[in-house]
């Protein structure tokens, strides 16, 4: 029985990792066969010019995949079933959260997965994703260049930096760059998100809205653009916003705002505008 040809595939995310990775790939003449970059539909604009930019650079095809149905469509009208699956219980998903990390799966792994199977019919298909060497939990069963290398995420960084790859300044602004709507985004990042894109910020508190469930478990959009505008009134008349006194405050706020809550290590749980809600910050 013959063998089936190997097939190189790198797998794209367009960030600082996987970028350096088919970068030193090609600079060391690795077998590089197909590049494949996801799109979820909610990318930063910068994200897919950036793309653009790397593909032009390595004078190789990146191919765009991209899910059959767009994350909207997960969001607000796909109808969700209870548990058992036994009766409808409404339509869309909510964010993603601990326990259902869908928009992961349904728009992005879902999507490779499905294309790399179809090679795997006529390819013996080795796969590289950019994981940096600090990141030794996340090593599996794939094939990881950076971590071979001994590339951490700050080297990584660099290393695009040094090439001319600067994501419109995306790294300047956030710790790591994935899809702005991103519910597990830090306090800061959705702080940097509000302060330097203000129409993906509204598109986000619109998101919401539209929503039956709240965009974090401690606070919907709205609650945050309130929290927001209060630390900036806060911080010119120099309140510290991490005190007793400021959380003190917010609740106080919030509450005036029909917003129920208990304070909590920097945090508010339990209960929001009659939602339960079971973390925090």
């Amino acid at each position: 029985m013959n063998e089936k040809p190997i097939k190189n595939v790198v797998s794209l995310s367009g960030g600082k990792d996987s970028t350096a990775m088919i970068l030193m790939m090609l600079e060391k003449n690795m077998p590089v066969d197909l590049i494949l970059f996801c799109d979820t539909g909610k990318e930063f604009p910068a994200m897919l010019r950036h793309i653009d930019k790397l593909e032009k650079y390595i004078e190789r095809p990146i191919i765009r995949l991209k899910a059959e149905r767009e994350y909207d469509y997960y969001l607000y009208q796909h109808k969700a079933k209870s548990k058992n699956h036994s009766n409808d219980i409404g339509y869309g998903w909510p964010f993603s959260n601990g326990t259902n990390r869908w928009c992961t799966s349904k728009l992005k792994t879902d999507v490779i997965n499905r294309y790399l199977r179809e090679l795997n019919k006529n390819y013996t298909v080795k796969q590289y994703v950019g994981i940096a060497a600090d990141e030794p939990k996340r090593i599996k069963d794939k094939i990881y260049p950076l971590y071979d290398f001994g590339i951490t995420e700050k080297e990584a960084l660099q290393y695009c930096y040094n090439k001319g790859f600067d994501w419109e300044g995306l790294y300047e602004i956030f710790d790591r760059v994935s899809c702005w709507c991103c519910p597990f985004q830090s306090l800061d990042s959705l702080r940097n998100l509000r302060k330097h894109f203000p129409k993906l910020w509204d598109e986000l508190r619109i998101m919401d809205k539209k929503t039956w469930n709240k965009f974090k478990a401690d606070y919907t959009a709205e609650q945050l653009e309130m929290r927001f505008e209060f630390e900036e009134k806060c911080k010119n008349i120099g309140m510290n916003i991490k005190s007793r006194e400021f959380f003190k405050e917010l609740k106080i706020l919030l509450k005036q705002q029909g917003v129920s809550g208990v304070y909590k290590n920097g945090g508010f749980f339990k209960t929001f505008g009659g939602s339960n809600c079971n973390g925090n910050m």
